[in-house]
């Protein structure tokens, strides 16, 4: 194959199950159960008024300013994809515009995550597909390589793998490591019911905050 080109095989299958339990896990929730460690790029805004991603990464590493093999990726991509594309982060030129995301939508790709810029993107904000990306730009890509697709890449900070669970709403993305996902999800699951015990016993006005003191009393502060 060509220098600088590269398409490995996509990983196993994941469980169903598995990528079904982080459905309607908010990021800050599944974010504080992996040590908050895995930023997932505090850039990597959304770009869509739609519901919540939660998909499975097809990865592609492009060069800044090329969006080849993100083309390829499209092609490529089985329902529920979620593409993850490390574009270096650099905003010069547009990765993903108005007729890639037609052509994503029609062959059932999840979303797509852009460690790089889009345009159209009052387009792209206006519609439900979802798009994350680290800025916007007019100025359109190269279509010259090279790239790989299923390898490794690094978006904001946290690397994505082939195959790891994917999910983005209003505060960013997440990768979950597939390895981790099944913990992952048990602990975020046990907390979103702990915080929903919190909101009522605040809606009641039943709460206990005297947690805050004993914490202020533990660090030496006299009150």
């Amino acid at each position: 194959m060509p220098s600088g080109f590269r398409i490995n095989p996509r990983p196993p299958k994941i469980d169903p199950a598995l990528l079904e339990s982080f459905r309607g896990l908010p990021t800050p929730i599944v974010s504080d159960n992996m040590a908050r460690m895995f930023a997932g790029g505090s850039r990597l805004r959304p770009y869509y008024k739609g519901a919540p991603m939660l998909g499975v990464a097809l990865t592609v590493n492009a060069r800044p300013g090329d969006n080849l093999m993100v083309h390829k990726a499209i092609d490529i991509a089985e329902p529920g994809d979620i593409i993850v594309v490390d574009a270096g982060g650099d905003l010069t030129n547009a990765i993903f515009g108005e007729i890639m995301l037609r052509w994503s939508a029609k062959r059932g790709v999840g979303g797509i995550v852009i460690d790089g810029a889009i345009r159209d993107s009052d387009v792209l904000a206006a519609g439900e597909f979802p798009v994350f990306a680290a800025g916007v730009t007019h100025r359109g890509p190269y279509k010259d390589g090279p790239g790989e697709i299923n390898v490794p890449v690094r978006i904001g900070g946290q690397t994505v793998a082939p195959g790891d669970i994917v999910i983005g709403d209003a505060d960013g993305v997440l990768a979950i490591p597939r390895a981790d996902a099944k913990d992952v999800a048990a602990l975020a699951h046990a907390q979103f019911a702990r915080e929903a015990a919190i909101l009522a016993a605040i809606a009641d006005g039943s709460v206990d905050r005297r947690w805050v003191d004993e914490l202020l009393r533990a660090k030496g502060l006299a009150l």
